[in-house]
């Protein structure tokens, strides 16, 4: 009888002190093993945004931070630190070289905001290191690069969030669910209105302020000389138009357009597949007119229809125009239609930064998974190859070939120095 007492004053015991973790920090509080520690590359205006926008979920915590730009990097910091001072007093060291950040054991996961022509290299090393990664759109710079991407991401089993964040806004969502279930009929035509295909960099040679490494800047692609429209220094706060430029960005094909054909293939159901025909305009030098057609035969336009960044449906019986201001239907009933749980669905998601730390701690694919941001920026890049070798490409998207020798070399770059992104 006495070993029974004990046992049961022992149990009493035991109740009373293990007490929940957030009665012991008090409301909000985070245990650090609940703590998703993050590491920013790249220090610019996407890099502070995404800064702002992760820090709104309570998970996370800045480690540590890395750019190529002192004066940017400092300023990264700062912001960091008063991210984490919101949550808890935690440092944030500072890289000039994101592979020593890389190094830190204590850091899950990468939000890579740099140039294009930095994502692959830096997202496959980071899933070699074993860091979870957000990777700004468009996903990679050359075809190959997202493949490669594909693969890095998988083998070590990371979680990748592309930067396509319209697929957690709801005029977006609302569009594909209404098209998916065939409220406008079967779609005949898509026009997409986004800006110019990418061009070759004419800007002159100017000299390198001393705060930048220049080198490191340029990185892998071929080193042409410095110019402040490509890296603006951090008094210019307008964009940098690298984006604009072969060798570091992809134009306004890749820029908007992985976001807007991004939403196309989503509507279409085309997230593991894409389009199988690129038809340029005639007229040399043209920097609309470009369509690309679908095995089902729906043609999509590269074309000023009304409409600034934004996705024109053309159906059977009805038409959907969208954006991130406006969702315009055709009867105009249709933007109220509520979808319901028997009707076709897609992934719901209404913060995407918050969608990514979630797959992160699931380990589950989140709403812009890295094959869906692979397979949209293949759009962009196959767009610019058509418009630049100006003649009709037929593409295989499964083989992921074009029937062209000369536009298959165009799938890769190549890569100065050591840099090696298909060293994984």
């Amino acid at each position: 009888m006495q070993r029974k007492v004990f046992i049961r004053d022992l149990a009493i015991g035991m109740a009373v002190t293990i007490v929940p973790r957030h009665v012991i920090g008090g409301k909000g509080f985070l245990a650090p093993s609940d703590r998703i520690c993050l590491g920013y590359i790249g220090g610019g205006k996407m890099g502070l945004g995404l800064l702002e926008s992760m820090n709104r979920c309570p998970e996370t915590l800045v480690s540590a931070a890395c750019d190529v730009d002192a004066k940017k990097l400092d300023r990264l910091v700062a912001h960091a630190v008063a991210a984490n001072r919101k949550k808890i007093d935690a440092p944030v060291s500072a890289y000039r070289h994101y592979r020593e950040l890389l190094d830190r054991k204590d850091i899950d996961a990468m939000v890579v905001a740099t140039p294009d022509h930095w994502h692959a290299q830096i997202a496959i090393d980071a899933a070699k290191a074993g860091k979870d990664i957000y990777c700004e759109k468009p996903l990679a710079l050359t075809i190959a690069e997202g493949r490669a991407m594909v693969e890095a991401v998988r083998k070590y089993k990371r979680v990748l969030q592309t930067g396509s964040m319209q697929r957690s806004q709801h005029n977006f969502r609302h569009a594909v669910e209404l098209i998916r279930n065939g409220y406008i009929g079967a779609i005949t035509e898509i026009n997409v209105e986004i800006g110019e295909p990418v061009k070759q960099c004419d800007l002159p040679t100017m000299p390198i302020p001393d705060y930048l490494d220049w080198n490191m800047w340029v990185g892998p692609s071929l080193y042409r000389g410095y110019h402040p429209t490509l890296c603006p220094p951090i008094e210019d706060n307008s964009w940098a138009w690298w984006r604009g430029y072969r060798g570091f960005g992809g134009g306004m094909i890749s820029d908007w357009g992985a976001h807007m054909f991004d939403i196309v293939q989503w509507a279409l159901d085309m997230d593991e597949s894409g389009p199988i025909e690129y038809i340029p305009p005639d007229i040399p030098g043209a920097v609309r007119g470009l369509s690309f057609r679908y095995a089902d035969g729906v043609v999509v336009n590269h074309q000023d229809w009304g409409g600034p960044n934004a996705i024109q449906f053309v159906g059977a019986e009805g038409k959907i125009e969208v954006s991130r201001t406006y969702l315009r239907s055709n009867p105009p009933s249709l933007v109220e239609r509520k979808i319901t749980d028997s009707e076709k669905r897609v992934y719901y998601s209404d913060n995407h930064y918050q969608d990514w730390i979630d797959a992160v701690k699931k380990r589950s694919k989140p709403v812009a998974d890295v094959e869906v941001g692979h397979r949209t920026v293949s759009i962009c890049n196959a767009a610019n190859i058509a418009y630049e070798l100006q003649r009709k490409l037929q593409w295989d998207p499964k083989r992921e070939r074009f029937n062209d020798s000369y536009a298959n070399l165009m799938l890769t770059r190549p890569y100065r120095g050591s840099w090696d992104y298909l060293d994984f």
